[in-house]
């Protein structure tokens, strides 16, 4: 097996895990955010604009670290700044 071989599995297989694991806890937060902001829509009506302000800039907030995560995977995958390194070792033995 070559080494641009295992730079590429490598790669191939942390942008995976980058997106999953990323994505699981974003994902966890945003339901139990909604959750809470559904609970406490239940028990106060009346302050209603004010939980769902806050709801949706948490929610942004919790996304943002779930499209970091999804950056990493497309720069693991299309821009590995570990190619060039190995292609000029490789190619001049």
């Amino acid at each position: 097996m070559s080494d641009l071989t295992v730079i590429g599995m490598i790669s191939i297989v942390m942008a995976g895990l980058t997106t999953a694991i990323g994505t699981l806890a974003p994902a966890l937060g945003q339901g139990r955010a909604v959750a809470t902001a559904l609970s406490s829509l239940a028990q106060q009506p009346d302050a209603a604009p004010t939980i769902t302000r806050t709801l949706f800039v948490g929610l942004a907030m919790v996304e943002s670290t779930a499209i970091y995560c999804f950056v990493i995977s497309m720069i693991l995958l299309f821009a590995n700044p570990y190619w060039n390194y190995a292609i000029t070792h490789v190619a001049a033995p």
